[in-house]
């Protein structure tokens, strides 16, 4: 196979071209990076942080397809992955995830050696993640703890100690990443049945909308909290009550629990994140 066509199989692997992954780890990063800064991070820091988030999630989908190469083809939804379908080879995969994790290693050489640390973390968590839903019902609290891990490293970065604001914010995004995927676990739940693939969504059953709610509740509830402790205003205020506006949306969205819908509510956290992003900016900004 010709260049071309190799780099765009890499592409795809790597889900380029399907960001919402990235967005959704992303934003958090970036609250991370904000909030530690007092509002005025370095164009460095916010620079390094975007491309490791861009190169750990890529690494992450590579070893999240590799690890679940036997089951994919099984999945109506990714039966055509190009591990599961046999256009790309187990062992060039694993070649390009050590090659992701290379190159997002290249980045920490511009950063303390206290994040150095950190990150070794962030690479324990993205590898075992692929692997949980073989033993536990709950995958999506490790994914959760995996796409929060750059919260603590945004503040070891910028010489900040983690503090309760970072791991108030730590536990929001926790909470929110399990809400989110179990929308996301909810579009597969009758595959992941016959194949015996554990999550969320097989695990909360017919009473999974609710604990969502619950759970979105108390993401807001934690970012309240942080907006109390930095005395923001009805900036985040108006801020939090259009986040609740959309966890709505996405309730009424899903509640036939189609397939498609529910994905649909999946990607609808992208605007969540954005919305949580633009008014913590504006609250350090005005300070109201």
């Amino acid at each position: 196979m010709s260049i071309q066509p190799r780099l765009a199989l890499y592409a795809e692997v790597m889900r380029l071209h399907r960001p919402i992954g990235i967005y959704l780890l992303l934003w958090p990063t970036l609250w991370a990076v904000w909030l530690s800064a007092d509002g005025k991070p370095s164009l460095k820091i916010v620079l390094i942080f975007s491309l490791g988030v861009v190169l750990m999630r890529s690494a992450g989908c590579v070893i999240n397809d590799w690890a679940d190469r036997d089951f994919d083809g099984h999945v109506q939804r990714t039966k055509d992955r190009p591990i599961a379908s046999g256009r790309l080879a187990s062992r060039e995969a694993l070649y390009l995830f050590l090659f992701l994790i290379a190159c997002s290693a290249a980045l920490l050489p511009f950063l303390n050696l206290a994040t150095f640390y950190w990150s070794l973390g962030a690479l324990a968590l993205a590898s075992l993640y692929p692997f949980m839903k073989r033993f536990i019902y709950l995958p999506q609290l490790v994914l959760g703890a995996a796409f929060s891990w750059a919260i603590p490293m945004a503040f070891v970065a910028q010489n900040q100690a983690p503090n309760v604001l970072c791991w108030l914010l730590y536990a929001a995004n926790l909470v929110w990443t399990v809400a989110y995927d179990t929308q996301y676990a909810m579009a597969d739940r009758e595959d992941d049945l016959k194949i015996g693939i554990k999550s969320t969504a097989i695990l909360f059953g017919r009473f999974d909308l609710v604990i969502i709610s619950l759970l979105q509740g108390l993401f807001i509830m934690l970012l309240a909290l942080v907006g109390y402790l930095q005395h923001f205003g009805m900036i985040w205020a108006t801020t939090l009550g259009i986040c609740g506006g959309l966890f709505m949306w996405q309730y009424r969205h899903c509640q036939d629990r189609q397939a498609q819908n529910c994905t649909e509510s999946f990607l609808h956290n992208h605007k969540v994140g954005m919305v949580i992003f633009l008014g913590l900016v504006l609250s350090l900004v005005f300070k109201v």
